[in-house]
C-alpha cells in the first residue's frame, strides 16, 4: 500500500504536503522563541542560579549557572534561526532533561512538575534528529551538524 493510497482523502496531500514545512518552521521558532526568553533572566545575571544548579549536583556553580543561561538563551536563538539547529537542540534538550529529573525527583512534582519540560524536550530532540528544516539558516548555507 503506497502513501498515496492510505490519506482517506488523497486530495488533500498537496495541502500536508505544502504545509508540513511551514508547520515544522512554526515549531523550531515558538520553541527556539520561548527557550531564549525562559534564558533572558538568566543571562541578564548569569550567576544567579549558582545555588540552584550545585543544590542538584551541578558542581561548581560558578561554571554551570552561565552555562545553563547560555545554553538556554543562546541555544533557544540558535533554533529559533535554524543555525547550527542539531547542536542547539542537543544542547537545550540536555537542559530540559535536567529539569525534568529536578522537578520528577528532586522535587518530588512528578509527572505534574516535568510536564512542560518533557513536552518541550520532544520538540528539542526532533530538531536533533531533523535539523532545521526548509526554512532555516541551516538550509540557506547548505551545512549542518
Amino acid at each position: 500500500m503506497t502513501q498515496q493510497n492510505r490519506l482517506l482523502i488523497p486530495a488533500l496531500r498537496p495541502l500536508y504536503s505544502s504545509a508540513a514545512p511551514l508547520a515544522e518552521t512554526w515549531l523550531r521558532v515558538i520553541a527556539g522563541f520561548a527557550l531564549a526568553m525562559h534564558g533572558w533572566p538568566k543571562i541578564q545575571d548569569p550567576m544567579r542560579a549558582v545555588g540552584m544548579v550545585e543544590s542538584i549536583g551541578f558542581h561548581p556553580g560558578w561554571l554551570w549557572s552561565p552555562a545553563l543561561a547560555a545554553g538556554e538563551f543562546f541555544g533557544g536563538l540558535l533554533l529559533m534561526f535554524g543555525l547550527l539547529t542539531r547542536f542547539a537542540a542537543g544542547a537545550t534538550t540536555v537542559i530540559l532533561l535536567v529539569t525534568v529529573y529536578f522537578h520528577w525527583v528532586l522535587k518530588a512534582e512528578g509527572y505534574s512538575g516535568a510536564e512542560l519540560s518533557l513536552i518541550w524536550s520532544g520538540v528539542t530532540l526532533f530538531f536533533v534528529a531533523r535539523g532545521g528544516g526548509r526554512f532555516s539558516v541551516d538550509r540557506l548555507i547548505g551545512r549542518e551538524i
